[in-house]
């Protein structure tokens, strides 16, 4: 619904530029190469490189955001194409993980969900009411969790014991079976996701409105 969670800080008071050719959008690029890679070394069974690959394709995110603020280099561009990448990322690493069986299904679903509706919402908002929903910082956090937690469970070492509170498997860490680390901090991740997921539908809602009220006062050949 909004450029990508981890990217609040990535100054929405700078004038985006029209610029395609910046490093910011090089960087991006780069990254979005390197998901079918990683997909292809984790399907392949080469757990490291898959590991290492999706944790650098997660992290430059901040590296291209740190580059745009650095270097007054805001563009339309990166503005759309950042967090594209970053869903992308995300979709790629949970259907990954599902697959290889790291990850319950209900999980899946609510970060599927959860990307899907950002990605489409956010192209709404954008071509019918040209309206971009500011980020908030717990928004970049849960990202950051997230992606912490893919890359422990693609690692998938070292195995921890799980608290042993339930006897269920679609709760990993919470039964007795041992699991990665990785999974605690996907569910920090799922709830705050989830808590800005909401903030940002409420946002989209009162700005949709005040467009809405700003477009019926307007004069009727301004319209």
């Amino acid at each position: 619904m909004s450029k990508n969670d981890n990217q609040q800080e990535k100054p929405d008071a700078q004038e985006a530029s029209s610029r395609i050719f910046t490093i910011p959008n090089f960087i991006s690029f780069v990254r979005l190469c390197l998901v079918p890679v990683f997909l292809v070394l984790l399907f392949s069974g080469h757990n490291l490189m898959a590991t290492f690959l999706f944790a650098l394709a997660a992290g430059t995110d901040w590296v291209d955001g740190q580059i745009a603020r650095r270097t007054n280099s805001v563009s339309k561009l990166g503005q759309l194409l950042d967090p594209a990448v970053d869903r992308i990322l995300m979709i790629a690493g949970v259907a990954g993980l599902f697959f290889v069986g790291r990850l319950p299904l209900w999980i899946i679903v609510v970060v599927l969900v959860r990307d899907l509706l950002l990605l489409v919402g956010g192209a709404v908002l954008i071509k019918r009411y040209r309206i971009r929903v500011p980020v908030v910082y717990v928004g970049k956090v849960a990202t950051t969790l997230l992606f912490v937690g893919f890359a422990g469970l693609l690692l998938n070492w070292p195995l921890i014991a799980g608290l042993g509170v339930v006897d269920v498997s679609w709760l990993p860490g919470f039964s007795g079976e041992t699991y990665s680390w990785g999974i605690w901090f996907v569910y920090v991740g799922i709830v705050l996701a989830l808590v800005t997921t909401v903030h940002y539908a409420a946002s989209a809602v009162a700005q949709v409105r005040a467009a809405v009220r700003t477009s019926e006062s307007a004069p009727a050949e301004q319209r």
